[in-house]
C-alpha cells in the first residue's frame, strides 16, 4: 500500500520534535496530524481516526500512558512510544499497556520510520499480501483472478463491488466520502449519482454477513464509509 494512505497522528509537547517528525514522515508521503497535549491527541484521535500512533510520554493533562490505555480501549491502531526516557521500567510499562514500539530520544529520523513501517507490517490486519490479493482470517480477496473467498467458499461477485470491497479492505478502520469512493472506482469523470455507492455496500454487507463479527463496512452518518476490522481479529 502506498505510504500517502497511511495516517499519522504524531503527539509531542515539544512543537520542534513534531515539525521535524512531521517533516521526515511527509518526505516519505505519509498522512500526518500533530498534538501537542493529551486531551487535544484524544480528541484528534477519535476525529482524524489515524492507522498510527507516534505517541510521546511526558505530554501535558494526561500522560502517554494514559492515552495509550485509553486508545486500546477502543482502538487495535499501533502505537509506538516516543520519550526521553531509557528506564527498562518505563519501556515495559509501555508495551503492557498495548504499546507495538518504543523509541528513546534521540533518535534518528530513519531510524523511525524503520520501526514505523516495521509496526505497519507486523500489526496490519491484512496477515497476507501480494499484489492485488489480501487474505484475512475468514476472508480473501484476489485482484488478479477477481476472485472472493468467505469462510472458505467461493463467491461470484460484480467487478464495481469486487473493487469497492478491495478498496476498502486495502485500508481497513480508515474513513471515506462516498465521493472518495467513486473517484477511486468509478473515476473522476463519473456523472453518476454518489448513492451508487450506498448500493453497493448494501450488496456487500449481505454477502459479508456471515462473517460481520470479524469485519464490518460501517457508516459514519454524513461522513462515508470504512471497512472496520473488530479487535477479535
Amino acid at each position: 500500500m502506498p505510504n500517502n494512505l497511511y495516517k499519522v497522528l504524531v503527539v509531542d509537547d515539544d512543537i520542534e520534535i513534531c515539525n521535524m517528525i512531521e517533516m521526515f514522515l511527509k518526505k516519505e508521503m505519509f498522512s500526518v496530524v500533530k498534538a501537542h497535549d493529551g486531551e487535544a491527541a484524544l480528541s484528534k484521535f477519535a476525529e482524524e481516526m489515524p492507522d498510527m500512533v507516534i505517541l510521546d510520554i511526558m505530554l501535558p493533562k494526561i500522560d502517554g500512558y494514559d492515552i495509550c490505555r485509553e486508545i486500546k480501549k477502543i482502538s487495535h491502531v499501533p502505537i509506538i512510544m516516543l520519550t526521553a526516557k531509557g528506564d527498562t521500567f518505563d519501556k515495559v510499562l509501555g508495551l503492557r499497556l498495548g504499546a507495538d514500539d518504543y523509541i528513546v530520544k534521540p533518535f534518528e529520523p530513519e531510524e523511525l520510520i524503520a520501526r514505523i513501517r516495521a509496526v505497519l507490517r507486523r500489526t496490519s490486519p491484512k496477515k497476507h499480501r501480494d499484489e492485488g490479493k489480501i487474505i484475512f482470517p475468514s476472508l480473501m480477496i484476489d485482484m488478479n483472478d477477481y476472485s472472493i473467498k468467505i469462510n472458505d467458499e467461493a463467491m461470484s461477485i460484480p467487478k464495481k463491488e469486487m473493487e469497492l470491497l478491495h478498496f476498502l479492505a486495502s485500508n481497513p478502520n480508515k474513513l471515506f466520502t462516498r465521493e472518495q469512493l467513486i473517484e477511486q472506482i468509478w473515476g473522476y469523470d463519473y456523472l453518476g449519482e454518489t448513492r451508487t455507492v450506498d448500493v453497493h455496500i448494501k450488496r456487500l454487507r449481505e454477502k459479508l454477513k456471515s462473517v460481520d463479527d470479524k469485519y464490518e463496512i460501517k457508516t459514519v452518518w454524513g461522513v462515508g464509509y470504512k471497512f472496520e476490522v473488530k479487535k477479535n481479529v
